[in-house]
């Protein structure tokens, strides 16, 4: 496990993400896949997806697009751990690769920020089946907006001003 290696959240942040996920006004799709948040840090967070028959494909083994769910959900919370209450995180890319397969158990995620520039975070998180037998790991990109209403102004732009009225035209001397 990764989470020694990241610094534990102000009390503070790590309740409030709690609270996110636990009490929601509505039903949001990672609810719907079930995932469970277990540890919040600093550019850091842990996911589990609770087995059930109805998350198998055909083959007998967790269909692949709930473990990209929880790869795509598991960095959130890592991201936001960053920034200001009512951020706004986009997934600009998410690549996943296939490692192994997960049977008939929990399948267990950690995300983490590898990198985070002014507006865009680059994530990574790797799934593991209960039992430890990685099966997935991902690569992420995210872009982040300040909340709505308190972000920054948009400068003035080269063009931004209102062209000037036309002249009139020149006579030609008589």
């Amino acid at each position: 496990m990764r989470a020694d290696q990241f610094p534990p959240l102000p009390a503070d942040v790590a309740d409030a993400w709690v609270a996110a996920f636990a009490r929601r006004d509505r039903t949001y799709f990672p609810d719907v896949v079930g995932l469970q948040l277990e540890e919040l840090r600093t550019d850091y967070c842990r996911m589990r997806l609770p087995y059930r028959p109805e998350l198998d494909q055909p083959a007998g083994v967790v269909h692949g697009g709930a473990l990209a769910t929880l790869i795509d959900t598991v960095v959130v919370p890592a991201v936001g751990s960053g920034c200001p209450p009512g951020s706004v995180y986009l997934t600009l890319n998410l690549d996943v690769q296939f490692l192994g397969a997960v049977r008939q158990e929990d399948a267990v995620a950690e995300g983490w920020v590898a990198q985070r520039g002014r507006s865009i975070v680059f994530c990574r998180a790797e799934v593991s089946s209960a039992s430890g037998r990685v099966a997935a790991a991902g690569t992420l990109t995210y872009k982040v907006s300040p909340p709505p209403g308190l972000g920054p102004k948009r400068a003035e732009q080269p063009g931004d001003e209102t062209p000037p009225a036309p002249r009139p035209a020149k006579s030609a001397p008589a």
